[in-house]
């Protein structure tokens, strides 16, 4: 397996800027709440968490359209929310950051999906899920992709799939076939262990344990890594598959046969949570303005190795992804 170089070329970075991307998926609330612990219940051996701020972030499909924003791209997002608070708080940061939500298609039978942590000195203490990840009407399903049409045709698609049911099998073969006719890539972010549902999208982007289920067997070294891809290529019909490995990097399989390892770009790992959005948005971003995927996959190292820095979900900028660069070299 070839390396890449590990510092790409950073000069297609401000072409992001006249790129337009459709985010379709599985969109959610980040929501953190703040504190300290200095005793333990009396109630129960659990500790009494003593609040003090609040903070939300995007998350999910909403997530990865962020952090393309903030690449300077042009997005669209399309997907389902609540007619709840969290549904208001997820409008509201929408338009904060300047994402465009009228693909968004708003439901009275499901809650906005939110995940709630409580942050305890800088340590997770327990996480409470609100969601409803039943597969999504048709009607809804109808409306949704009524206006991903409408609306494009876009320079490129990301697919991000996390199980909560927007990504229906009809979902997912109309938006493959709608950017199949317009030539441009698509890209997903898969979860499900069955990705034959995928077929015809140009490239997906598991983590190894996602890979792992998905082929039914465990990576352990460089033949097995090989075989996962292969067989991900196969089972999908897509141009390239990136594996992402976390502290040992990514691994890109190409259909013509290539392969590249990517060795972490991450110096610091303090919070994993969103890095996969930061690879996918990166990567189709770059996709789209006309990188080959190598290169694609090299800047989404990169990006990755900014994000883990950061406690919870977080948008890479050009600007930083440009200073990630500027480091390396120096």
């Amino acid at each position: 397996m070839s390396e890449t170089p590990n510092i790409p070329d950073p000069a297609i970075i401000p072409t992001f800027a006249k790129c337009r991307l459709a985010v379709i998926g599985d969109s959610m609330l980040d929501r953190f709440l703040w504190g300290k612990v200095d005793r333990i219940s009396p109630e129960a051996p659990v500790p009494v968490v003593k609040l003090d701020r609040e903070t939300r972030k995007l998350g999910g499909a909403a997530n990865v359209a962020a952090n393309i924003r903030a690449l300077g791209a042009e997005v669209v997002l399309f997907g389902l929310n609540g007619n709840d608070e969290a549904g208001t708080w997820m409008n509201e940061l929408l338009a904060e950051r300047g994402i465009d939500s009228q693909g968004m298609v708003e439901t009275k039978d499901r809650p906005t999906t939110i995940k709630t942590r409580i942050i305890a000195h800088h340590q997770q203490v327990v996480r409470t899920d609100r969601e409803d990840d039943s597969p999504v009407a048709d009607d809804y399903v109808d409306l949704l992709l009524k206006h991903l049409e409408s609306m494009g045709p876009f320079d490129g698609y990301v697919l991000s799939d996390y199980g909560k049911g927007v990504l229906t099998d009809d979902a997912l073969r109309r938006c493959i076939a709608l950017a199949q006719a317009a030539g441009r890539p698509i890209i997903v972010d898969p979860k499900n262990g069955d990705y034959s549902q995928y077929k015809g999208v140009t490239s997906l982007t598991p983590n190894q344990k996602e890979a792992e289920l998905a082929c039914a067997l465990a990576i352990t070294n460089e033949a097995s890594l090989t075989k996962a891809g292969t067989l991900l290529l196969e089972r999908t019909a897509a141009e390239a598959v990136l594996i992402t490995r976390g502290e040992h990097g990514m691994a890109l399989f190409g259909k013509d046969g290539r392969q590249h390892h990517l060795p972490t770009e991450a110096s610091h790992v303090f919070d994993v949570t969103g890095a996969g959005d930061t690879v996918i948005a990166v990567y189709t971003t770059a996709l789209a303005a006309g990188a080959d995927f190598a290169l694609a996959a090299s800047l989404a190292n990169h990006a990755a190795g900014v994000a883990v820095r950061e406690v919870g979900t977080v948008a890479v900028t050009a600007e930083q992804l440009r200073s990630a660069l500027s480091e390396k070299e120096s």
